[in-house]
């Protein structure tokens, strides 16, 4: 079956207090939990937030150069994740709302190329089949 990758962007999340986001755990953790009962999650999670954390790695000039923080033309940066091994185009688009209402902020879905890395290099996927 074909990986989806569930994503959003840090900017995406908007402004809110801490009220609001201790009343997104639960529906998200539920989100989380069906997609484990279905045997579709492979993986969640979301990144830190400080970019100083962050580092670049860039090679375009032949020379592998990496430098603190993110990369110096991002307006946006991804804030988390999430990957999923569902049949179709639809199904993945179902999980992705389902996300996006547990989190309360917009999701981004695209589907993985096929042929994975781990098939070209000749290790296994991580992904269920479920």
């Amino acid at each position: 079956m074909p990986q989806y990758l569930i994503h959003f962007n840090q900017q995406w999340v908007g402004d809110h207090d801490e009220a609001w986001f201790a009343s997104r755990v639960a529906p998200s953790v539920a989100v989380m939990r069906e997609m484990q009962e279905h045997g579709v999650l492979v993986y969640a999670g979301g990144l830190v937030e400080e970019l100083e954390e962050a580092a670049s790695a860039d090679a375009r000039s032949g020379e592998v150069v990496v430098t603190d923080g993110p990369f110096t033309q991002t307006q946006e940066w991804l804030g988390g994740l999430t990957i999923i091994d569902v049949p179709d185009d639809e199904s993945a688009r179902r999980w992705a709302g389902k996300v996006a209402e547990g989190c309360g902020w917009p999701q981004e879905v695209r589907r993985f190329t096929s042929g994975s890395m781990q098939e070209l290099v000749g290790g296994e996927s991580t992904g269920s089949s479920g």
